[in-house]
């Protein structure tokens, strides 16, 4: 009897390990979640919990060793970094089956979409600040984040809300009223807000090596705890972005009576762990965070993406949840900037 999908995926999970790791595999368990990997759980017969990725044939090979290299650098600095396990020749990232392959420890918790706690929001400014401290000395790597919120045309991305549009007629947007909507009121707001929030913006921002994708849904949390940073990109991006775009999370910001408290929270404590960053830039991170999410369509189309149905909803939510917290950023800019503002009675560089 022909062996059924789900089974010739363990059976080759199983090659692999054994070839590649040495390892005797129990029970392999799918995982549904990532777009760019196939991720199982794997349990051995010695009792090891495992994660393991496959990636796609067509991956950047490359990328994803710098981005693991960069992983295990970050575990050396203490920061809750799951274990990579070398393969037999002591790759990070293995080939087996015409594809690259990557294991490692499986950490309690899970992966949280629920808006934070003031207490989680504290615990991963402590666990972002001591990262960005370590990865100061981090070779630059080669890849760099898009920054177009701090240099892109207005005019370009006013007119990226046209063909976001035409995009979404296209698909049949079940929502295509509301989109416009929402598009209408992003055209306004980059008209309206982009030259004020940039003209307060520090002249020059610190630029180093970064994890460069540190969202809540790569980050392990248990109880109130980060347990794991996962899914690390690996690029030079600047430390104010990052920490705007966890401090202002819009699962948090669109749902939470609690934001600010969160906000302030994750900026003081991240301040507190990494105080060589300028406090200017610190404090300058609630600007930051909104002009990221102004000029960013993600997720206001989706069929594109070709996601199973429980990711799409989730895509369209995360769309949702950041119009809303671009309204409220707007809304309480002068309180929080206000707010901020203590932070350079903690010490730091002005």
């Amino acid at each position: 009897m022909d062996l059924n999908d789900s089974d010739r995926s363990a059976a080759l999970v199983v090659d692999v390990l054994e070839d590649r790791y040495g390892l005797v595999v129990d029970v392999v368990e799918p995982v549904h979640m990532g777009t760019d990997t196939t991720n199982r759980r794997v349990l051995t017969e010695d009792g090891l919990r495992l994660y393991v990725k496959e990636y796609r044939p067509i991956a950047d090979v490359a990328a994803a060793r710098s981005a693991w290299d960069m992983s295990e650098y970050c575990r050396a600095a203490r920061i809750p970094v799951p274990r990579v396990w070398p393969d037999v020749d002591g790759d990070l990232v293995t080939i087996a089956e015409g594809c690259a392959w990557a294991v490692t420890d499986e950490v309690p918790g899970r992966v949280t979409s629920a808006a934070m706690t003031v207490a989680l929001a504290e615990h991963i400014g402590t666990v972002m600040g001591r990262m960005h401290r370590a990865l100061a000395a981090y070779p630059m790597p080669q890849k760099v984040q898009q920054s177009r919120w701090r240099t892109g045309s207005v005019e370009d991305a006013a007119t990226r809300c046209g063909s976001v549009l035409v995009t979404a007629l296209g698909q049949e947007h079940d929502h295509f009223d509301q989109l416009r909507l929402d598009l209408d009121q992003r055209r306004e707001d980059l008209h309206q807000h982009v030259h004020q929030l940039r003209e307060q913006l520090p002249d020059e921002l610190v630029e180093q090596a970064l994890h460069a994708d540190l969202s809540r849904t790569n980050m392990i949390v248990l109880a109130d705890a980060v347990t794991g940073v996962i899914d690390f990109r690996g690029a030079r991006a600047m430390p104010a972005w990052e920490l705007g775009r966890a401090a202002f999370d819009p699962r948090t910001v669109a749902n939470s009576p609690d934001w600010i408290a969160c906000a302030l929270a994750m900026v003081g404590a991240y301040h507190a762990e990494n105080p060589s960053l300028p406090v200017g830039e610190a404090q300058a991170c609630v600007r930051i965070a909104l002009l990221y999410m102004l000029f960013s369509f993600y997720g206001a189309t989706t069929a594109e993406y070709g996601l199973p149905p429980a990711a799409e909803a989730d895509l369209k939510q995360h769309w949702r949840e950041r119009q809303t917290t671009i309204r409220l950023l707007l809304n309480h800019l002068d309180e929080l900037e206000d707010a901020l503002a203590d932070l350079s009675a903690g010490g730091g560089d002005s």
